[in-house]
């Protein structure tokens, strides 16, 4: 039994909860009356509330996020209505803007909005003291030289089976109007030995895969620098880490190191969100299109890193006009993913000073993703989401490289796989769960009967994808293609599967069946 219980529902089991590790490492003396407990969205939320309850606390403190926010209200409803003494305690991003709006906000009976390393601390010993403070807290910032690092936190289980997430700063420089990250100024940074002492301890610990989640990782180039060679004097066969870039800011000593490290060892996500001048004019967000195109290209011909870009459908002003150019130069630019990603009208961000004018409309439930703007109506909207959800299965799984050229093939990659997109989803009316058997299948009638290309290398192409990924539900019309018979493929895979399957190094395992 805990007098505190500190608890959230993660989109999966395999996320650890970064934020409620913090919380526990700072609560002081009030750590060892305290526990965590995590759940999952697909949870049903009476049943979550049962298992905190049995924990029988004086107070629960819970994290609210975009992908969470609908179960927690019934999760409080329900806390509130069969144990209405409880202390419920919010935080997170979700609940730490518009909070007078929110239903959730009001059922509890505090809300810290803000990063509450510390408030909430505070908030804690009150509470147990007999004192009511008042229903909403505005944390302030704290500094890293004021809090205990959270990496002890992670338990064996975490370490053995799930994702590991770190951060050297916090806070961002720039302002883009769609992210929040755009308010949390000024950008803070880990005091850097005691940082790389704790990052030793997890890889004594056996942690192979660190997920920065710093916004601008590359901002700070000596102290970036000085990350990545830490890493890479230790670098272990299995080693993984992941960043978030500036596009247009790799200064030669963070090259050299970058390009020191072997293939598959690295993954850096690279925000682009927009290669229109106006669009990026318009939403507060600078970048140098020609510094990032040049960067890209270094970092898939010079290195063995693995590239992810970002692009956002329904920025204001945007129609898809002028996306399909920006989705065309990026992929000439050589990213081994684009994530299509949906605008959301984020709480707190200032990108609805745009709603009158640019006729911005989104859903009123979470994750609030646009539905329509005036350069995009709603239809338009609809086949730019689908194209979005079949480019992740088919562009960025790394599962249809060879096919995926065959697809894209034409004076725009964009329009091609709109045009491909747009056919399956009239042919199957589904945008999710679809297997791979039945996308080799879809892609060789698109590509065969459609686009009117010869069989052979259709075939060859399908064939080289399938054996690539060691796949052994061969449709019978690849059959006549397999060369030299199947191969079993043994391979060491540096990173993850998916990113292991864009280099073609094989996979470990077979594939999800959704990509």
């Amino acid at each position: 039994m805990s007098d505190l219980v500190l608890a959230t529902l993660n989109a999966k089991w395999i996320h650890a909860s970064f934020g409620l590790r913090y919380l526990r490492a700072n609560l002081g003396d009030l750590r060892e009356r305290s526990e965590i407990l995590e759940f999952e969205i697909s949870q049903r939320p009476v049943d979550v509330a049962e298992a905190i309850l049995a924990r029988q606390p004086r107070l629960v403190g819970l994290g609210v996020y975009i992908w969470n926010a609908a179960p927690m209200l019934q999760l409080v409803r329900t806390l509130k209505a069969v144990a209405p003494e409880l202390v419920v305690v919010l935080g997170g991003p979700e609940v730490s803007h518009e909070t007078e709006q929110q239903e959730l906000c009001r059922l509890a009976d505090h809300v810290v909005r803000g990063e509450a390393d510390l408030a909430f601390r505070e908030l804690c010993r009150a509470r147990l003291r007999g004192e009511v403070p008042p229903h909403t807290i505005d944390a302030a910032l704290p500094h890293f030289g004021e809090l205990v690092l959270p990496y002890d936190e992670y338990d064996d289980r975490d370490i053995a089976h799930r994702i590991v997430y770190v951060e050297a700063s916090r806070g961002c420089p720039f302002t883009c109007e769609f992210c929040l990250s755009a308010l949390d100024i000024p950008v803070r940074k880990a005091e850097l030995d005691p940082f790389l002492a704790a990052m030793q301890r997890l890889l004594d610990r056996g942690v192979r895969h660190f997920k920065f989640v710093d916004r601008t990782f590359n901002l700070g180039i000596p102290f970036a620098v000085a990350i990545l060679r830490f890493f890479r004097e230790r670098w272990q066969d299995g080693m993984f880490l992941h960043f978030e870039l500036i596009p247009d800011r790799l200064p030669e000593a963070l090259r050299s190191e970058i390009a020191a490290f072997p293939a598959g060892a690295l993954q850096f996500e690279v925000g682009v969100q927009t290669l229109d001048d106006s669009t990026s004019a318009r939403i507060s967000r600078h970048q140098d299109v020609t510094k990032m195109a040049a960067n890209l290209q270094w970092l898939r011909q010079q290195t063995g890193a693995h590239v992810h870009a970002d692009l956002i459908v329904g920025l204001p002003g945007e129609d898809e006009a002028t996306f399909a150019r920006g989705f065309d130069r990026l992929w000439a630019m050589g990213p081994h993913e684009i994530q299509v990603g949906i605008l959301k009208r984020l709480r707190g961000t200032p990108i609805v000073r745009h709603d009158a004018e640019h006729g911005m409309v989104y859903a009123q439930e979470p994750p609030y993703e646009v539905l329509r703007t005036a350069a995009v109506p709603f239809p338009v909207m609809q086949r730019m989401k689908r194209f979005a959800r079949y480019w992740d299965l088919v562009g960025n799984s790394g599962n249809w490289n060879e096919s995926l050229v065959l697809v894209l093939a034409g004076e725009s990659a964009y329009a091609a796989f709109q045009a491909f997109a747009a056919w399956v989803h009239t042919t199957t009316r589904v945008t999710s769960g679809i297997a791979l058997h039945r996308l080799a299948t879809l892609l060789w009638q698109w590509l065969t009967e459609h686009r009117g290309l010869p069989t052979a290398a259709v075939g060859a192409a399908l064939a080289a994808d399938y054996e690539r990924c060691a796949r052994h539900d061969w449709p019978e019309f690849l059959r006549p293609f397999v060369q030299g018979g199947r191969r079993e493929r043994s391979v060491v895979v540096r990173g993850g599967e998916r990113q292991a399957r864009h280099r073609g190094d094989g996979a470990a395992a077979a594939p999800r069946s959704d990509g």
